[in-house]
């Protein structure tokens, strides 16, 4: 009885709601989700949209009246239906184009993507009829768009590889304009990748770190060693005092790139330097050359003194495992490695004199480390002789004491 009551009071309320109510009705919503599969995506994916989010209806994209059940009657002189591809850019700018309007939602976000989408090679082509080339909804998404921060938005940073990557890796897609398919391949083999997919670093660069994303576009010769110093100050200073700048500049070869190539970026080595077969200095230097020479005399410096952490890294783990305490000489050997990352950073000046002195600032604490390490081999070696012996004695004393005991034993 109580639950009749309680429904007849509802009813009654629902009643009297306010005729201004309806208008919260989505006729859109209401009539694609009864449509085929494919018209029936919008509705279910606009739940998740951030535009339903902050307030939008279908009919800020697409015109008509959602609040009016009648397909036809909703389908007034204000609908505007699917835009094509080519008219997507100016429909999405002329809200997110619009400062005032774009402030109550977020005043931050930038209202120059569409004229940064202009200067962009997909921009170019479109305004040349090219209606294959990314526009807004290809890397935004449709219905479900997501802001940048979302995990699941194609524009977050470790989905953006493949984002572009679905245009950019397939070959069919592509062949009328060019270019290479494999830069989202190689782009995973590179130490940017690693970072991001494998250590979860989001400030790791991806496609649009280094193109650009609304105003996407190759960095061109003159702009990549720029592109790079966002991320490589200090590399980037030093490469802008040494002999190769000039020399750079006047072969129109671009900087970073010419030793470490583009997308497919690896953790730099000292294989990189010197005169063997893989070092990126051979391809221009001759043999018995200046640069050939330095290149040579730069690798000697630095793997000797790599050799040397090495030595004295195997020696501590070798007294570690041996039980010896050697926490102080690992925690020096830290710092000798610092010293071993500012010299290879300093490579790119192609200083030799400061490269053999920051060597030369770890040099001393490297042979404590070495003092300190072999000190704690001899400790092991003399707690192993001292067990040993150790050994022997209670053994010796637990065969005499038998042989008292089985001497008190023996009959009168």
């Amino acid at each position: 009885m109580p639950k009749t009551i309680f429904s007849i009071a509802l009813l009654a309320a629902l009643a009297f709601v306010p005729a201004g109510a309806a208008a919260q009705t989505n006729s859109c919503l209401e009539c694609h989700k009864g449509l085929e599969a494919e018209l029936q995506a919008p509705a279910a994916n606009f739940a998740q949209d951030v535009h339903q989010q902050a307030g939008l209806t279908c009919a800020d994209c697409h015109g008509g009246n959602p609040a009016l059940a009648d397909e036809d009657k909703a389908k007034d002189k204000t609908f505007k239906g699917a835009p094509k591809r080519a008219q997507i850019p100016e429909l999405c700018a002329s809200c997110h184009g619009d400062a005032a309007y774009m402030r109550k939602f977020n005043p931050r976000l930038r209202v120059d993507q569409l004229s940064q989408y202009q200067t962009s090679q997909h921009g170019k082509l479109l305004k040349k009829g090219d209606v294959k080339v990314a526009v807004c909804t290809d890397c935004h998404g449709v219905h479900g768009i997501q802001t940048a921060k979302f995990p699941k938005s194609p524009t977050f940073p470790w989905n953006v590889p493949q984002t572009c990557g679905r245009c950019h890796a397939d070959a069919e897609y592509m062949k009328a304009y060019g270019i290479p398919t494999d830069q989202a391949a190689q782009y995973k083999e590179s130490v940017h990748a690693e970072a991001l997919f494998e250590k979860k670093d989001m400030s790791a660069p991806v496609c649009n770190s280094c193109h650009g994303n609304h105003g996407a576009f190759p960095p061109e010769v003159e702009s990549i060693g720029s592109v790079c110093r966002q991320c490589h100050p200090s590399t980037g200073d030093l490469f802008a005092k040494s002999p190769h700048k000039k020399a750079f500049d006047e072969l129109g070869q671009s900087e970073c790139e010419a030793c470490h190539g583009n997308h497919r970026i690896v953790r730099p080595t000292t294989a990189m330097l010197g005169t063997d077969d893989k070092a990126v200095c051979v391809p221009c230097h001759d043999k018995g050359s200046k640069g050939y020479q330095a290149a040579a005399e730069l690798k000697t410096l630095i793997d000797g003194f790599e050799v040397r952490i090495e030595k004295e890294r195997s020696t501590l783990d070798l007294a570690e495992k041996k039980g010896v305490e050697t926490s102080d000489a690992a925690f020096k050997l830290l710092d000798v490695n610092t010293v071993l990352v500012s010299a290879k950073n300093l490579v790119h000046g192609l200083a030799v004199d400061e490269i053999r002195k920051k060597l030369a600032e770890g040099d001393q604490t490297l042979n404590d480390v070495e003092k300190a390490g072999a000190a704690a081999l001899d400790e092991a070696r003399f707690r192993r002789r001292g067990l040993i012996i150790a050994t022997v004695l209670l053994a010796l004393f637990g065969i005499a004491l038998f042989l008292k005991i089985r001497s008190m034993h023996k009959p009168a």
